[in-house]
């Protein structure tokens, strides 16, 4: 393996990605009609369809310039040799391999979400609080960003210093033994994440006896799906977009419902909105994308295991010998064409299942319900309901508004 061959198409696939994002974008935009299109009536009406023109517009802008802006520093940083010269640094310091890799991979997450942290306060904190979205406060839009930190980087930096120790113990057997730990790990999160990471950022409250909780417990009922779990979530606190999601496995499962849906929606509505994430439990979906997912990750640690070695990776990066981190970083790099692969598929697998989980809710409770609610879910979020075809293809994982009412018609 060439390190100039290497490093070529390390340059090449980031600008590729780059250019066919932003040809995406333009694409997408160019598909907004300057008029309430007819399809539309009765969703929108003319002020808010140009407020969500707006909307668009203006996070694009922020889109275009926030995304050229990191393409720039990226490529600087490559090119002035910037990952090799981190890795020098880190080495210099560090002794142990497992030490070396937390300290790079640390500065380089810090780096890029000091260099994104602008650009995410200026849409909070200007375009969503224009748009009537944003109810957050810098106090706790600060301490979210502390915490949301201090959470990722230890998890990660766990499980990578596991990943790495493996190695080190292994060699490039190690991908076997990183795999098990991975999985076992994301089925922890499944069935513990709303018990253990949610609460450090909302508040999570069993949903109060009354009419809602009674619907939706004979829904449950009717259809054979045993939910003791059901939790209301304070969403209000940072936003007025709704949402509802199913989390958990087993004994472990939980619906939870943010408190704008249920200020939105009707309480048929929302047992229909649930009644489709229901469906995609009793197909089965959740099992079969978090076992898709695992059959993934193993791929890509077995792919990674062939190539870490391989001096070409790390020299490509201004490294002087083969180096775990630095073939880390160049790996991922030159994995994302095949990573855009997969994602078509999944998104296309995803879109798939979504109609299946609507047809589900229609069958078993109420579709002219869960169209109304995924009417005013959209609309409440001025969410893009005619986006450009190939935009919708390559991005979306569940159908745009419009074709899921059609099929549910």
């Amino acid at each position: 393996m060439n390190m100039e061959v290497v490093f070529g198409l390390i340059v090449a696939f980031i600008v590729l990605d780059f250019v066919l994002e932003r040809i995406l974008e333009w694409l997408n935009m160019r598909a907004m009609a300057p008029v309430l299109p007819e399809n539309l009536k009765g969703i929108y009406d003319e002020k808010e369809y140009a407020r969500f023109q707006n909307y668009k517009r203006e996070n694009n802008r922020l889109g275009l310039f926030s995304s050229t802006v990191s393409f720039v520093v990226m490529m600087a940083f490559l090119l002035a040799g910037g990952f090799g010269w981190w890795n020098g640094v880190v080495v210099s310091v560090v002794e142990h391999p497992v030490g070396q890799t937390l300290l790079f991979m640390l500065g380089l997450a810090l780096a890029s979400e000091l260099l994104s942290l602008p650009f995410d306060g200026y849409a909070t904190f200007h375009i969503e609080e224009k748009y009537g979205f944003n109810r957050t406060t810098v106090r706790t839009y600060c301490w979210d960003w502390v915490k949301g930190m201090l959470v990722s980087g230890i998890i990660g930096g766990i499980l990578l210093a596991v990943v790495v120790w493996f190695y080190e113990w292994a060699g490039t057997d190690f991908w076997w033994y990183a795999w098990a730990i991975i999985t076992l790990f994301s089925i922890f999160m499944s069935m513990f994440y709303s018990q253990l990471i949610v609460p450090l950022f909302n508040k999570q409250t069993p949903l109060e006896e009354g009419s809602l909780r009674n619907k939706i417990g004979e829904f449950a009922r009717k259809v054979g799906f045993r939910l003791d779990n059901i939790y209301v979530i304070d969403g209000s606190r940072r936003s007025t977009k709704s949402n509802a999601y199913f989390t958990g496995l087993g004994p472990k499962k939980r619906i939870v419902l943010y408190d704008t849906l249920i200020q939105d929606l009707t309480e048929e509505e929302i047992v229909a909105v649930l009644a489709h994430e229901v469906g995609h439990y009793k197909k089965k979906h959740t099992f079969q994308f978090m076992l898709a997912s695992f059959i993934q990750t193993g791929i890509i640690l077995w792919l990674f295991s062939l190539l870490v070695n391989q001096p070409a990776l790390s020299e490509a990066l201004g490294g002087d010998r083969a180096c775990f981190q630095l073939g880390l970083v160049a790996f991922t790099i030159l994995y994302s064409p095949i990573s855009m692969v997969l994602g078509l598929g999944m998104n296309g697998w995803s879109r798939r299942n979504e109609y299946q989980a609507d047809a589900f809710a229609a069958r078993y409770a109420d579709g002219k319900a869960l169209g109304s609610g995924l009417k005013k879910i959209s609309v409440k979020s001025l969410s893009n309901l005619t986006p450009h075809p190939l935009y919708e293809w390559v991005y979306y994982s569940h159908p745009s508004l419009l074709k899921r009412l059609r099929a549910l018609e």
